[in-house]
């Protein structure tokens, strides 16, 4: 993690802050531009991961089968439910399985990868209506407590909303929840907000993209909506939790303070925070023994607490 650290460039904030797209094209184009890079790079690892993808739909919602060549018997009735990150902008597509396809491999697990309606096109509740629809779509297959759901980021807001919008529907939770460097409050709030400023390698700081994606995400909704900022959500009665972050993410007080909110609320639920480590650097430097270790401890917590 040291070497993948210091071969970086180091983050320049002012260039960061000045991500400010002003109609839908320029949108598109920060979009598309984001997503030709992270394809390239999923459908290399598509090729050498031993992992099979199979492009389906859930209720009218397109997802991808993510499922390894060698599922643990453990899991063998298990299913991992995933929301991609990228700000609710970027990571459509091929690039929405990327860390489906490290948590299907290094789990051994099968994974359904959400490829949710994104930005700029659909703002607040595409996105979250998309992940509820598949989930209950799988409910019509499987019991509740055979799945996880989870997700990294954007994905890790979708995750804990999905489950505020599960209680306020009746419907049951899943059996776990994942939680990586969840944006879960969409406002600039949090000591790392500002400690770590610079030090991000991939945030680098709050004004730019976070600061624009959260206005175009909320539209004309506040910002403090649970739905929306799911910190400021009730938190009673989830399900066991992994949450992961590190040191140097933008978004670690953001971590920290679901995980406070889970404790309060009496759920079993464990913070795992990594030295050195950006925002979701585990997904990145992926040939690290940290981010090794991240999918490792998650396996482990899943079998601990999975029935």
């Amino acid at each position: 993690m040291r070497d993948y650290i210091t071969g970086k460039v180091q983050p320049d904030v002012k260039a960061a802050s000045q991500f400010k797209p002003e109609t839908m094209m320029e949108w598109r184009d920060k979009k598309d531009s984001a997503n030709t890079l992270r394809m390239a790079k999923a459908r290399e690892l598509m090729k050498v991961l031993p992992v099979n993808v199979t492009l389906s739909q859930i209720n009218g919602v397109t997802v991808r089968y993510v499922v390894p060549h060698e599922i643990d018997e453990r899991h063998k009735n298990h299913l991992f439910v995933e929301a991609h990150g990228g700000a609710f902008l970027v990571n459509g597509g091929d690039a929405s399985i990327l860390e489906s396809m490290l948590i299907a491999t290094r789990l051994k697990i099968p994974v359904v990868s959400i490829d949710y309606r994104t930005l700029p096109e659909f703002p607040f509740p595409a996105a979250l209506n998309d992940v509820v629809s598949v989930y209950r779509g799988l409910l019509t297959e499987r019991p509740a407590h055979s799945m996880i759901l989870g997700g990294t980021s954007a994905g890790g807001n979708l995750a804990i909303a999905s489950l505020l919008k599960f209680k306020e529907l009746g419907v049951p939770f899943p059996g776990a929840l994942y939680l990586g460097t969840p944006w879960s409050d969409l406002t600039k709030t949090g000591d790392t907000q500002y400690t770590n400023e610079g030090l991000d390698r991939l945030l680098v700081g709050n004004k730019g993209l976070l600061s624009e994606a959260a206005a175009l995400y909320a539209g004309t909704n506040n910002l403090l909506t649970p739905f929306i900022s799911p910190v400021y959500g009730q938190y009673e009665n989830f399900p066991p939790t992994y949450l992961v972050t590190g040191t140097r993410d933008l978004l670690l007080s953001d971590t920290v303070r679901v995980h406070r909110k889970l404790r309060q609320a009496s759920v079993m639920a464990e913070l795992n925070v990594y030295e050195g480590m950006s925002h979701a650097d585990y997904m990145y430097a992926t040939d690290t023994p940290e981010s090794r270790q991240v999918y490792a401890e998650l396996n482990d917590f899943l079998l601990r607490h999975m029935q």
